[in-house]
């Protein structure tokens, strides 16, 4: 397990099943430490390069993702990877768009959506989540199964 996070480390959200992932802002210096295997980029036009794998969500600061099914798939790969790499989400600032991100990530490990914000806030930072909708998107939010419509 040399290839995880260091549970302790700023910015890391360990998930239910024991998963960990980091959440940042963009706008901070890296963080000490390893790098990540993948990072996974919120923002609302393309990130700079980093020498680690990466995906790009195209997703404007305090809004949500221009292209949900996307990000969906995007975010289930960056939950299935964290089983066994490093993986990092991000924004600008690390809150609204990575604390959105990172409550779904709880909700693909077994949180209930109408939960997982508030898992977030408790583990990973007190104000995640920045806005109404953003909250219930994550409330909605299925991964992309193919759920029946509510």
């Amino acid at each position: 397990m040399n290839d995880l996070w260091d549970p302790a480390a700023i910015g890391v959200l360990r998930l239910p099943s024991g998963r960990l992932v980091r959440g940042r802002g963009l706008r901070r210096p890296l963080p000490d430490g390893p790098a990540p295997a993948l990072g996974v980029y919120l923002l609302g036009k393309e990130p700079p390069a980093v020498p680690w794998e990466a995906r790009w969500v195209r997703w404007p600061d305090f809004w949500l993702p221009s292209d949900r099914a996307a990000a969906a798939e995007t975010l289930r790969e960056a939950w299935e990877r964290a089983a066994t790499e490093r993986v990092e989400v991000a924004c600008g600032g690390g809150v609204g768009r990575t604390g959105t991100a990172l409550a779904c990530l709880a909700v693909l490990d077994g949180v209930p959506g109408d939960e997982a914000v508030a898992y977030v806030r408790a583990h990973y930072q007190a104000r995640a989540v920045e806005t109404p909708w953003q909250r219930r998107f994550v409330a909605r939010f299925d991964g992309g199964s193919a759920r029946p419509p509510a």
